[in-house]
């Protein structure tokens, strides 16, 4: 058996064999069986939460999702990025000829043939987002799309030999310092904490002998991190959300309706340009991301209406009701999810299925409400200071 990519430990008693992956490799699926079938361990470790097993032994359940509980529940982009991110993976995978996260369905498998405990090793996915969005800041959640949208739809092919050169040592080890430099606050929930969070898990696993199948990346961390002891609690909880992002949401709203009536009531001429030019800017390109989406057109008049309303209230967003308006007219029927994860394998199939253009109307009739308000901002602010000085 090759030891190429098995990492072994031992710990409070414990022979620990750590299986370095990757996660669209053909060969790391079966190394994983060749290892579980010669070391018959008590327990297999997978780097998996409940909802990723669900999602691999399952299947994703598209049909039942509900796509006005989605928009309801704000967690379109959410959605929009998780399947951009899928599908990407599965491109990948299909270039091999094998299914994404086949050594993890692998490890499953052999853990049930070897009659050995399963133990789901991965902290909860949500809870990951929720620590690396609540920590990036502005500046990193916007690095942080134009990142993930720009590899969703690369049509860059790897060879087998580059994927498996990336589980050598040294590859990881220089990828995760370029990670760092790149994005050095999302490493940590991402990367760290997981390496905490799994490393604690696989030492507390049952038996005498655990074989642990792991992203290759993972593998460095968790060799340093299981000589300690961490608090699988703490790692689970989820930050406070920063008062800053509320406050600025609700002061920008009054400061430009002040402006507007300070201006109305010295130049009602000036503050009518001020409330012409707030409107179209924030009504216009909401209606120009509507339709970008390919959104109907009840759905591009309803961002033109809204946005300028929902831009001066925090609480509300253009793009959610352009969404219910897309998903009301254009409702989406059965096909179009169980179709959702081969279309999603391109950009046309993103604009073409029903559900992901729900998806794209929300998020685009959002980003251009958003740039209509610091720019009808900017031009509100600029007529005031014109009035001034006039």
């Amino acid at each position: 058996m090759s030891e190429e990519n098995i990492t072994r430990l031992e710990i409070n008693g414990k022979e620990l064999i750590l299986i370095g992956t990757a996660h669209v490799s053909k060969n790391s699926a079966e190394q994983v069986k060749e290892v579980i079938e010669t070391e018959n361990p008590d327990s297999v470790c997978v780097e998996l939460d409940e909802q990723r097993y669900k999602s691999v032994t399952e299947g994703s359940k598209w049909q039942d999702t509900d796509i006005f509980k989605v928009i309801k529940e704000k967690k379109a982009t959410l959605l929009l990025m998780n399947l951009a991110i899928s599908s990407f993976q599965k491109r990948m995978a299909k270039q091999f000829g094998i299914s994404p996260g086949q050594e993890m369905i692998q490890g499953i498998e052999s853990a049930k043939e070897a009659d050995a405990e399963l133990v789901l090793a991965d902290r909860n996915i949500q809870v990951t987002f929720s620590r690396i969005w609540r920590g990036i800041g502005l500046k990193g959640k916007a690095m942080l799309l134009t990142q993930v949208v720009g590899s969703i739809f690369t049509k860059e092919t790897i060879s087998e030999e580059e994927l498996e050169k990336m589980k050598s040592q040294d590859m990881i080890d220089s990828m995760l310092h370029e990670f760092t430099e790149v994005f050095p606050k999302l490493k940590k929930p991402l990367i760290d904490e997981r390496d905490q969070y799994l490393a604690q898990k696989i030492k507390e696993a049952p038996g005498k002998k655990v074989v642990a199948v792991l992203g290759a990346a993972h593998v460095p961390g968790i060799k340093e991190e299981i000589k300690r002891d961490h608090d699988l609690k703490k790692l689970t909880q989820l930050p406070p959300k920063s008062k800053k992002p509320k406050i600025i949401a609700w002061s920008i709203p009054f400061i430009i309706l002040g402006i507007i009536l300070y201006t109305f009531l010295s130049n009602p001429s000036v503050g009518m340009q001020q409330a012409l030019s707030w409107l179209i800017w924030n009504g216009g390109l909401s209606a120009i991301g509507t339709a970008i989406a390919l959104g109907h057109p009840l759905a591009i008049l309803t961002a033109l209406i809204i946005a300028p309303i929902s831009s001066l209230n925090p609480l509300l967003a253009a793009g959610w009701f352009a969404g219910f308006v897309q998903a009301y007219i254009m409702k989406p029927n059965v096909r179009d999810f169980e179709n959702l994860t081969e279309d999603a394998f391109t950009v046309k199939g993103f604009w073409r299925n029903k559900v992901t253009r729900i998806l794209l109307v929300v998020v685009f009739a959002n980003i251009g409400s958003s740039l209509g308000t610091f720019i009808g901002g900017a031009d509100v602010v600029r007529l005031f200071i014109q009035n001034l000085l006039g």
